[in-house]
């Protein structure tokens, strides 16, 4: 029997809601805040599509985490029309950002369809800098 779990109403909730979860050592619930084709870029270098997936990824996220996770404070959320938002945080660890691109459902509930969890930090001396 499935577990009743809150759901994203805004697309700010989801990224509360997956520390919640990783807090709680939920795998499944991390995985239930996304589509069912939904993509996330991890780990690096490489796409994990899926829910199924992801709910793997985030087991062996959770096997191997520093818990808690701190939540992060958002930056502000990009809306396209009614039913599509970018989403993001600076990592309060240093690698830069988090974003992801989230869709409200027919229900009114918000899932994570694309999601990339690391975008390293510039180099001060690379070519970036200044930009």
């Amino acid at each position: 029997m499935s577990e009743i779990r809150e759901r994203a109403t805004t697309p700010e909730d989801l990224t509360r809601l997956f520390v919640e979860r990783a807090n709680a050592r939920d795998a499944e619930g991390m995985a239930a805040l996304y589509a069912p084709d939904a993509v996330l870029a991890f780990p690096p270098g490489s796409a994990t599509v899926g829910r199924e997936a992801i709910r793997a990824v985030c087991e062996q996220l959770l096997l191997h985490a520093e818990l808690p996770f701190t939540p992060e404070p958002p930056l502000p959320t990009v809306r396209y029309g009614a039913d599509l938002a970018l989403t993001s945080t600076r990592a309060a660890d240093g690698t830069g950002g988090r974003t992801q691109v989230v869709r409200r459902e027919p229900d009114g509930t918000w899932l994570r369809i694309i999601d990339r969890p690391e975008i390293g930090a510039p180099e001060a001396d690379g070519p970036e800098a200044g930009r």
